[in-house]
């Protein structure tokens, strides 16, 4: 990670850890240097940006600064508007874009916003370009075998212009409807779009499928995004599910990066379940490419037990759909996520996409005639339990020997029986402490232990 971008992009509260005059920055370099390469390179056509935002009250203002940024810097920008961020990483590479920019904080409250910004091939940025970036906004970039201390200016006619693109966000969604293989007629759907970027997308979509859709979670004022709706508030939908008598559920995130699911009886089906039940349906169909589902180190124990009884082999990566993503690249896997909804099918989309996944469960749902509770059969979730503790210093909190002396101390008690976890988040000042044990009693003893310690040693923020 670096200074200003984390794992997920630079995120912030607005104009505080996150200001106009960075994002400004961030598009004066991108415009510029992206112009340049091509020049460079013989292509005399001014840098394509696209820029996409979630309904966060700041993503507007965000929006302008880089806008501005990028055409001062000679690059034309073109504006999707509010919508999903696997929709700006799948317009970024169909349409021949030079980077792709989302403004979002995902699944942050509403006044926190962020910067993720997107290569030409869907991807999340490079770690050279991004520190790139970094440099400039520290006030000095070496590039092109120079140092700049401020991207020069566009004049005359090379000044950028924006374009209203919302006919790309229209594409998208077009593509999402052309990959449902079978008719909804007939099922209940329940949507919870977080007052997010999915808001006005996963309807349309499930409504052109024939489905009976219900959704909630649906009308953004720019301050009510993942206020007691969305992804990491469940609960929500599971009440709307059993009330309304629907047939399963999808929640999505700030920006619709991620989906949870609620099947009929109104149970939580995680990334973990979506993870099991559909690389499943992709052994039985012989599509699962290296017979290996990639996961994180957040991944529940009983999803690796019942990958063993399915005789369906699984890899370990770091957490951040990222990493996820780099290590299916890598070695050809087709199927990997993370607990929290971040699911990637690589023939499909090259990041996490919320609505596509619940797309592809309705898929396995329908071909196998079952209920949703019926295909997350076989797979036993251990309790587990995490703790977010707010720290001054990650790095000094994570690396105090007494914590560490307290971390090995509960792993030696666990043994085989569990495990522990403790990491930084790379997105906000957080140490997250993490047990997974026979009982829920087990789990809390051991991370209120860890917990206990980081406080004690006057960590917590």
């Amino acid at each position: 990670m670096g200074k200003y971008f984390g794992t997920d992009g630079f995120r912030g509260e607005a104009n505080i850890g996150l200001k106009a005059d960075h994002a400004y920055k961030v598009g004066r370099f991108l415009g510029w240097y992206y112009t340049e390469k091509k020049h460079r390179d013989g292509v005399s056509e001014p840098a394509k940006i696209v820029i996409g935002k979630d309904t966060r009250r700041s993503s507007y203002m965000f929006e302008y600064a880089l806008s501005a940024g990028l055409t001062s810097s000679g690059a034309d920008v073109y504006l999707l508007h509010v919508t999903t961020t696997p929709s700006v990483a799948y317009i970024t590479k169909t349409d021949d874009f030079d980077c792709g920019i989302m403004i979002s904080a995902s699944h942050n409250p509403y006044y926190d916003n962020g910067i993720k910004l997107i290569n030409s091939c869907g991807e999340k940025m490079d770690e050279e370009t991004i520190s790139l970036v970094e440099d400039y906004l520290d006030g000095s970039v070496t590039v092109f075998g120079q140092t700049f201390s401020e991207a020069p200016y566009a004049t005359r006619g090379n000044i950028g212009r924006t374009v209203d693109y919302v006919a790309g966000r229209n594409r998208y969604i077009g593509y999402l409807i052309s990959l449902g293989i079978y008719s909804f007629r007939g099922v209940k759907v329940g949507l919870d779009c977080a007052n997010g970027s999915s808001w006005n997308i996963a309807k349309s979509v499930f409504d052109a499928l024939g489905a009976k859709t219900f959704v909630i979670g649906a009308e953004p004022d720019g301050t009510n995004i993942n206020n007691g709706v969305g992804s990491t508030h469940i609960e929500n939908l599971q009440k709307f599910v059993v009330e309304k008598g629907l047939d399963v559920g999808f929640a999505y995130d700030g920006d619709a990066d991620r989906c949870i699911c609620v099947d009929e009886k109104g149970n939580v089906v995680t990334g973990d379940h979506i993870l099991y039940i559909y690389g499943k349906y992709m052994k039985e169909r012989g599509k699962l490419l290296t017979n290996t589902v990639v996961t994180t180190v957040m991944s529940n124990f009983g999803l690796y037990k019942a990958f063993d009884e399915a005789g369906i082999g699984y890899a370990k990566t770091a957490v951040g759909d990222k990493y996820v993503y780099e290590y299916m690249q890598k070695n050809g896997c087709r199927l990997g996520g993370e607990q929290s909804g971040h699911i990637i099918f690589l023939k499909y989309a090259s990041t996490g996409d919320g609505i596509l996944t619940s797309l592809k469960l309705m898929e396995v749902m329908l071909a196998s005639k079952k209920k949703m509770s019926e295909l997350t059969e076989g797979l036993t979730i251990y309790p587990q339990l995490l703790i977010n503790v707010k720290v001054k210093d990650k790095t000094a909190a994570q690396n105090d020997p007494d914590v560490i002396k307290a971390v090995k101390e509960a792993e030696d008690s666990l043994g085989s029986k569990g495990r522990i976890l403790v990491r930084e988040s790379g997105t906000e000042p957080l140490i997250r402490v993490m047990a997974e044990a026979e009982t829920a009693e087990m789990c809390e003893k051991y991370v209120s232990d860890i917990v206990k310690v980081i406080k004690q040693k006057g960590h917590e923020a």
